[in-house]
């Protein structure tokens, strides 16, 4: 180390060095410029460090990246928005509930006693009739009286009678009314009333008019 620092200042007094130390001289050059550069690159790399431009930028912030860019043609953006659902629910018909209706209720009417049935009288008690013909026909008399006597009634006189009479009638005397209701429905006559004042009170009588059709 004293050589050396000798060498340094006999180089850098400009003193005529010995020609005997030529040599030992040079090569002491070349070591002292190599220890220079070695320190001069220490502290050139340890320099630099101690003054790193990024180390001085807050923790977590980062420098912003530029922008990609913009190509030539009409951008799409494409947003990632989910499909908007109908703002009305869909229409559905309406359950509609069979109603049930309820029961006709049928009026139920008086129960009425069952008909009888008519009486029938015997031939041997049937009273006699006598039949006339109260209308232009000719011989309608005769033709009923014969429907009597298939019937088991005893005619005893047919003949024609001059008067006004309403409607087809059996006219009875006092005591001769179920008779004279059979007589109606074995002749299909239906109507019976009692009898008039010039008619025989031990009969019944039959006066036909144009509204009978047998």
């Amino acid at each position: 180390m004293h050589r050396t620092e000798h060498l340094l200042a006999t180089a850098w007094s400009g003193k005529p060095r010995p020609k005997g130390d030529k040599g030992q001289v040079l090569s002491s050059l070349v070591a002292v410029v190599a220890v220079v550069a070695v320190v001069g690159g220490l502290l050139v790399l340890f320099g630099t460090r101690g003054h790193d431009s990024t180390a001085d930028e807050p923790k977590g912030s980062s420098s912003p990246k530029p922008s990609a860019k913009p190509s030539g043609g009409p951008s799409t953006i494409v947003a990632s928005v989910p499909p908007r659902k109908p703002t009305t629910a869909p229409t559905t018909a309406p359950t509609t509930v069979p109603t049930t209706a309820p029961p006709k209720t049928v009026p139920t009417e008086p129960t009425q006693p069952p008909a009888t049935k008519p009486t029938t009288i015997p031939t041997a008690a049937r009273p006699a009739a006598e039949i006339y013909n109260n209308t232009p026909r000719k011989g309608f008399a005769e033709q009923v009286a014969g429907r009597a006597r298939q019937s088991g009634w005893t005619v005893s006189g047919v003949d024609n009678w001059h008067g006004k009479i309403v409607e087809t009638t059996v006219y009875y005397p006092p005591g001769m009314v179920q008779a004279a209701n059979q007589l109606a429905r074995d002749l299909g006559i239906g109507r019976t009333k009692p009898a008039l004042d010039n008619m025989k009170k031990d009969r019944l009588t039959v006066i036909l008019t144009s509204d009978y059709t047998g």
